[in-house]
């Protein structure tokens, strides 16, 4: 079903006024006059880990290790995800390098 313009407008409205909202809220919530709640502080330290922990498993969960290649390019990326995290400390680079070993891994081996 196609969009009128002002459909149209008012989503982008929406969609922009939704995007503001979720920048500006923490700022207004927590100025820099006021203490983070401890609560906060916690989750802002172990919610990253634990989404990066999710996204592992979800990236995983339908590697087939009875059928070739026996899950060789996840096992590779993510040693490569390893060694070039552990050498440059860098996030965007390991992830960056994990995808392109295993996307060159998997038009190599399948």
């Amino acid at each position: 079903m196609p969009l009128n313009p002002l459909q149209t407008l008012v989503m982008i409205l929406a969609v922009a006024a939704g995007c503001a909202l979720t920048r500006f809220l923490p700022f207004w919530l927590f100025p820099e006059k006021r203490k983070v709640p401890p609560v906060v502080r916690y989750l802002g330290g172990t919610l990253p880990p634990a989404m990066m922990g999710f996204l592992v498993v979800y990236c995983l969960k339908d590697m087939d290790l009875v059928a070739s290649p026996h899950g060789l390019p996840e096992g590779i990326a993510i040693g490569c995800i390893v060694l070039i995290h552990t050498w440059k400390r860098n996030v965007l680079l390991s992830i960056g390098g994990g995808t392109a070993v295993f996307m060159v891994l998997t038009r190599i081996l399948e």
